[in-house]
Formats: C-alpha cells, structure tokens, sequence
C-alpha cells in the first residue's frame, strides 16, 4: 500500500473499472485516500473474440476498495448509453459528496485488415472507445465546473492513438479521435482549472486476449517485428503500470500539465 496520500477526500469515476486497467487504477487512486465511483457494462460485447468482464470481477473491486478503507459506489452501466452513464454518476457523486478525478478508461478492440473490418466492429468499436469516452467527460463536466475547484480527466488511449497500428484501424481511429477530443477539451476547460490529458500504453495484460489478430502476427512476423519491439527488456506492461502513471496525473504533482499525451509504452514510440 502506498505511504502517500495525494487523494484524501477526493472523488475518482472510473468506467471499464470491473478488471485490468480500471480496477488498477481503482485500487491505487483508494490506497493514496480517494472513494471511487466506478462503472463496467460486465458483459461481453459482440464484435470481441475475448470474453467479457462479468459482475464478479466487478464486486472484486468492490471488495479491493473497501479493503483499503474507502468508499466505492459500483454500477453494471454502459457507457454508451449517455442517460444510464450521467445518472450512474449523479447517483455516485449525491453518495459521495463530490468528484474530482475522472479516468476513461473502458475500452474494447478487434483485429482485422482495414478493408475487411465489419460494420458491426467499426461501429461498435468507435461507439465504445471514442462516443463512450466523449460520454464519459460529459456527463462530468458540468459537475466539474459547478464544483469550483477543478479537476482532471484522463482519457486511456493508447500507442494506437499515435501511431497507424497494423489490423486495428478501427480501434486506431477510435483513440486517434480521443486524442483530438482532450486537446480540444485541455483548451476549453482550463479556464476552469480542470486538465485534460491522454495516456498511451503499449501492450497491457489484461482481460483484452486478442486472439484474433494472431494470425496476422504469425503470417507478418518478420515486417511487424520492428513496430511491437519495445526499447527496454519487458515485453508487456502490467495494468499498475499504468495506473500508477495515471495516479500521478492526476495528483496535484501535475497541476500544471494538461493537453499531453503521455506514453507508458516500454519505449515503444520511439521507433
């Protein structure tokens, strides 16, 4: 557990929380003193090879929270669905009193070449990764700025919102837009002190088992061998990680960083 406690009596909302990223980031933001308001949808999504989160996984955070001494308000919510998102938060915020740290994190992916992409996985991709988050940051603005005391949103993105990933156009797009969407917002909200920022990982293990896009890999090992090679010696980053990342951030340590793009990405980017 961590000794520092940059969070005391601050509020985060975190979606995609049920697992991975989002419970790392749950649980880390709870051990430096913050209650948590967080959402999953807990199901899988039909344009994913991988399986879903579940309400289990969900509960486990839940009880990590707990464990570390704060206060958690879990909801099963897609963040697709505006109305179900903002009342979820209202809900937590009216139960915990405030909000200060919002963290987009949920997320999904799929492979396929760019040209053979489905509707289906175009449409469901974008409406998750980029509408969701576009959701997300709306739903919390207004009681941002109400507030008066600033805030931080951080979007999770990802090296694939930097750079033309091979297989994952979609999901490319998707955190490319993401990108765009906090630069604009970063401009818009400073003037109310609230900072905006994306965050890029490379490659995380969690729940996301994109066994789709392996015979893609095996049949271009030699061409994609240079794109997914990272600088230093790991080959995966774990979600605390990136939620450690995050947790500085969105700490006052940063009060003065907004509109960045920030790479947790073993190096990655800089090939």
């Amino acid at each position: 557990m961590s000794t520092v406690e940059r969070f005391t009596g601050k509020v985060a909302f975190i979606t995609g929380a049920a697992r991975g990223q989002g419970r790392a980031e749950a649980v880390r933001l709870a051990q430096e003193g913050a209650d948590i308001i967080a959402v999953d949808i807990c199901r899988k999504l039909s344009s994913t090879s991988y399986e879903g989160s579940t309400p289990e996984d969900l509960a486990e955070t839940v009880r990590l929270v707990e464990k570390e001494g704060r206060r958690i308000v879990a909801t099963q919510t897609d963040i697709r669905d505006f109305d179900a998102l903002s009342a979820a938060l209202t809900a937590g915020v009216e139960q915990l009193g405030r909000l200060d740290v919002v963290i987009a994190n949920a997320g999904i992916c799929s492979a396929a070449n760019s040209w053979e992409i489905t509707p289906e996985q175009w449409q469901e991709t974008i409406d998750v990764n980029l509408t969701g988050t576009f959701h997300t940051a709306k739903a919390a603005i207004p009681i941002l700025i109400e507030q008066g005391t600033g805030g931080c949103i951080i979007m999770i993105s990802s090296v694939a919102g930097i750079r033309g990933l091979p297989f994952v156009g979609h999901y490319v797009a998707s955190k490319h837009g993401m990108v765009g969407l906090a630069k604009t917002m970063a401009n818009e909200l400073g003037q109310y002190n609230i900072r905006v920022n994306t965050v890029h990982p490379n490659g995380v293990d969690t729940g996301m088992k994109l066994t789709d896009i392996i015979p893609f890999m095996q049949e271009h090992a030699n061409t994609l061998a240079p794109i997914f090679m990272n600088p230093l010696p790991e080959v995966i980053s774990q979600p605390e990680d990136i939620a450690n990342a995050v947790a500085w951030l969105a700490s006052d340590e940063a009060r003065h960083v907004t509109g960045i793009q920030l790479p947790i990405d073993l190096g990655n980017l800089t090939r």
